[in-house]
């Protein structure tokens, strides 16, 4: 039940760029941000635990939306994406200098006994992963301050997904290639 809830909400946030788009011609601004919090904080009831990697997360997006709630500006919202990214790049990165890598813990969910090469693999995809989220908040940064609503939408809602499926795909190509051990 968990998982579902969890799934839906994490669903539900994802369509927030099109929430905005949508959503800015019938809602104030401040009222998109209340129904972000709570979807924000039923996904934080959900979760697995207060020590779950998604809780700083989970706590960084409520802030700002009370924030953006405070401001009630449209111009507010568009830099819940940027947030977002540079969230997820301090959790793997703090990953990095406080083994194991994020990576390596999910990795370690399915291969307890992960040999020392798979240590570095999921290390190394733990660092790609903060390059995707440097590049992917600067993009999304340069659609907030200088693009129409409409680019942000489109990036933010869909560009940056389809760009993230093809990291994920490429690193399970690349895993099966390089870790035939680990099929």
């Amino acid at each position: 039940m968990r998982l579902l809830v969890n799934g839906i909400m994490g669903l539900s946030t994802l369509l927030y760029p099109l929430a905005v788009f949508f959503g800015r011609q019938h809602f104030e601004p401040w009222k998109i941000a209340a129904l972000l919090i709570v979807l924000l904080l039923v996904r934080l009831a959900a979760s697995y635990s207060l020590k779950h990697w998604s809780t700083p997360l989970l706590i960084g997006g409520i802030a700002y939306c009370l924030f953006a709630i405070w401001i009630n500006q449209l111009d507010a919202l568009l830099f819940y994406p940027i947030l977002v990214n540079a969230l997820m790049l301090l959790i793997f990165g703090w990953s990095l200098f406080s083994p194991p890598s994020l990576i390596e813990r999910l990795a370690r969910l399915q291969h307890p006994d992960l040999p020392p090469e798979g240590v570095i693999y999921t290390r190394r995809v733990t660092q790609v992963w903060c390059g995707f989220f440097i590049i992917n908040g600067a993009l999304a940064s340069v659609t907030a301050f200088w693009c129409s609503l409409e680019v942000w939408s489109l990036y933010n809602g869909l560009i940056a997904y389809v760009l993230m499926g093809v990291l994920f795909a490429a690193e399970y190509l690349v895993r099966i290639r390089t870790q035939k051990h680990v099929r």
